[in-house]
């Protein structure tokens, strides 16, 4: 395994790790996003087995006690497995998420006591030359955990969305490529998305941002109109596994349904 570090957007690097062995044979990416910022913030931290490979990319950018944040968009082994990894190696970081997700999970796992934020909350991260801000919005049942969020990084207008847009191989670390087929596709595959009714308004709303930077934690990022790319998935989700229903029965390939495609 490699991991790698790429700039997405000013000051945003994408730290990936791709593993053939996750999704064969087109294999999975597992992404990380560090903004450099006067108050650094890593948005996931991955698992616990990657953490000597992640944080010695996040130190590539810059020393890794200077972390001030660390957020995810839910609970879950890829999205904060190393979280106390990095909460010993960086004295003065925090674990910043959602009210719901303090009070359900981390208020219990965070070795330190994490700060809640409220709905469309605002992180200033500081800067002088470049003021960065991200705000916070909560997603729950999107794509999935009642504790789900994102953030918005508004100078650069990166939605850092989590598992949103997540599909298999190992891809450029941005594109400008149409993502939504791609992401449909390995949602027939992996079937991660807990209710499809809150998955439609949610994106929908999501695209109101008008973000510039799709920051995907599973394949390339994509930067372009990102709210067309917002309608068009809710759009192709709508369409393509509804009703409810049906959509709910169907098969995961974690639980034996079909392989992905390459």
């Amino acid at each position: 395994m490699e991991t790698r570090v790429d700039e997405i957007a000013d000051g945003i690097y994408r730290i990936s790790t791709f593993i053939p062995e996750v999704a064969p044979p087109a294999g999975f990416t597992f992404n990380q996003f560090l903004i450099d910022a006067e108050q650094p913030l890593l948005f996931h931290t991955g698992m616990r087995a990657l953490f000597p490979m992640v944080s010695a990319a996040v130190g590539r950018v810059l020393p890794l006690e200077r972390l001030r944040w660390l957020t995810f968009g839910h609970v879950e082994a890829d999205e904060c497995g190393a979280m106390n990894d990095f909460l010993a190696a960086a004295p003065y970081a925090e674990v910043a998420h959602g009210l719901q997700g303090c009070l359900v999970s981390l208020n219990d796992l965070a070795d330190r006591p994490p700060r809640p934020m409220a709905h469309g909350e605002l992180l200033d991260l500081g800067g002088k030359q470049v003021r960065r801000r991200v705000r916070h919005f909560n997603t729950p049942h999107v794509p999935h955990n009642w504790e789900a969020r994102v953030l918005y990084e508004e100078t650069t207008g990166t939605l850092l969305c989590g598992d949103l847009f997540t599909h298999v191989g190992n891809g450029p670390p941005v594109t400008g490529d149409d993502l939504v087929e791609p992401a449909l596709e390995a949602e027939a595959v992996f079937r991660q998305t807990s209710c499809l009714t809150a998955a439609v308004q949610t994106l929908h709303t999501l695209a109101g941002l008008a973000p510039k930077t799709l920051a995907v934690m599973h394949g390339s990022s994509f930067h372009g109109d990102g709210a067309a790319a917002l309608h068009a998935l809710a759009d192709g989700m709508q369409a393509r596994f509804s009703p409810e229903p049906e959509f709910a029965a169907r098969p995961s390939a974690l639980a034996g349904g079909a392989a992905p495609r390459t």
